[in-house]
């Protein structure tokens, strides 16, 4: 078994909200009462944030780091009691750390979760629940997969904002940028324990990360 991940990072701390207070990139005051919510209604704020922008970021991720976790759950339902339960236990208890940030984010910017929350949880559960009965390569292929995925996904949104521009989002960057090189480094760990031995593993591969392609474009849409 290759020696256990590195000490896993900490999230960051808690960013502005976009109404009713000081946006990514601070500097603006909420205008009298009544105006903020017919400004933000408009999907651009007094300081030039894109919220319609931000609002799918945030929801999506949100969904995402949602589903991840149940997935580590599932995964170690089935092999807590193994010699691979604490390596999924820690890439589980960051996982864990993501999903309260962006369920700060959700009420700070006022971001509706995806109606879909009920199905991803049965379906991450099920997921990582079914790739660990395949044993620890099965597990770690999923991870593999699921991590490649989200980690692409960040990349898009970084390029997106970066688009957008990058000093206004700085704050939410700095956590998508975290958040990336954490799911990074989730990625290389299911490398290194085998996880390409796994029956079938490019099949899997390609099968999981279908699943998250169609999971990551219905959930920040509805």
């Amino acid at each position: 078994m290759a020696a256990a991940p590195p000490v896993l990072r900490r999230s960051l701390g808690r960013c502005r909200p976009l109404c009713g207070g000081a946006g990514l990139g601070g500097g603006w005051r909420p205008p009298a009462r009544g105006a903020s919510a017919r400004r933000c209604s408009t999907g651009v704020t007094p300081d030039g944030i894109n919220k319609v922008v931000v609002d799918r970021i945030i929801r999506v991720d949100h969904a995402g780091e949602y589903g991840a976790n149940r997935i580590y759950a599932g995964q170690m339902a089935v092999l807590g009691r193994s010699a691979v339960g604490p390596v999924i236990q820690q890439m589980w208890n960051q996982e864990k750390d993501h999903l309260k940030k962006f369920n700060e984010l959700m009420v700070a910017y006022r971001v509706r979760p995806t109606v879909l929350l009920p199905f991803w949880n049965v379906a991450g559960f099920v997921l990582g629940a079914g790739s660990a009965l395949l044993g620890k390569k099965g597990a770690m292929a999923c991870t593999v997969a699921v991590e490649e995925s989200i980690s692409d996904h960040y990349n898009s949104q970084i390029r997106t904002l970066m688009e957008e521009d990058p000093e206004k989002y700085r704050e939410l960057l700095q956590i998508i940028k975290q958040f990336r090189d954490d799911e990074r480094e989730h990625h290389d760990i299911g490398l290194e324990h085998n996880a390409e031995s796994a029956p079938a593993y490019s099949v899997l591969k390609i099968a999981i990360q279908l699943g998250c392609k169609a999971a990551i474009f219905l959930s920040e849409r509805i």
